[in-house]
């Protein structure tokens, strides 16, 4: 199944096992305004929920939209989640003029594989932000070829589900060409069950994204290549982008 990890109810429960909150979520919080704004935040692509909470719970009124309805019938399982508006779809479906904010976590970002459907969901983010709102997202910057490292032996890993079961997981890339990669993730059950996602994702240079911005209206307050906004190139390999309308 194509990004099964949110669309099978069992793979969300690994998902959600492997990715915990974490200081990458810190980062988002940080920079989408102080508590006592009280801003309304959108949270694109939101999962199982886990970033939507965060910020709901630091006071905010948090917007939660993703397509996948396993990952939002996780996220509305959650403490706290009556504090979160949860909704099924995609920036199509996003009102105009109705956010303060909005965020794309997860490298999220990357899942827009072409031009056309990543100009798509920036015109909309756009659409649907009050004037001088922000835009915070990651995603990861192509120049350390991450990817490369997505083979079963450099990827293995296990994750406890909280009932006390281990999951084996791997990867393996499945196809490289210019600015996109394929990839095909492996999960392993204690019962000797398997099974598979796969994924596909734009690896987008940091002119682009730039460009990609500008076109769509939005001015880039800081591109930052690290989790503690480090410069581009002296971080974790990742482009975490700030800008606003």
């Amino acid at each position: 199944m194509f990004h099964a990890e949110f669309r099978d109810p069992l793979l969300v429960a690994v998902y959600d096992a492997e990715f915990p909150w974490s200081y990458r979520d810190d980062f988002f919080l940080s920079v989408v305004g102080e508590p006592e704004q009280r801003l309304r935040v959108l949270d694109l692509g939101c999962g199982t929920g886990r970033l939507a909470l965060g910020i709901a719970a630091a006071g905010h009124t948090v917007t939660g939209v993703d397509p996948a309805v396993a990952s939002l019938d996780a996220a509305r399982a959650k403490p706290g989640a009556e504090k979160v508006t949860w909704l099924e779809g995609t920036s199509r479906d996003l009102p105009d003029e109705a956010f303060d904010a909005a965020v794309m976590s997860s490298h999220v970002a990357q899942f827009f594989v072409t031009d056309e459907a990543w100009a798509e969901v920036l015109a909309d983010l756009r659409r649907s932000l009050v004037p001088g709102g922000r835009l915070v997202f990651d995603a990861r910057d192509p120049q350390p070829r991450e990817w490369e490292e997505w083979t079963p032996a450099e990827s293995l890993r296990h994750v406890t589900l909280p009932d006390g079961r281990e999951v084996t997981l791997w990867d393996d890339t499945t196809e490289d060409r210019p600015g996109v990669v394929s990839f095909t993730q492996h999960y392993r059950f204690p019962d000797g069950g398997e099974l598979l996602s796969t994924g596909t994702l734009a690896f987008r240079g940091e002119d682009d994204l730039r460009a990609s911005l500008r076109d769509a209206g939005f001015t880039v307050e800081w591109i930052y290549g690290g989790w503690h906004r480090e410069p581009v190139g002296s971080g974790d390999g990742e482009f975490l982008v700030v800008a606003h309308t």
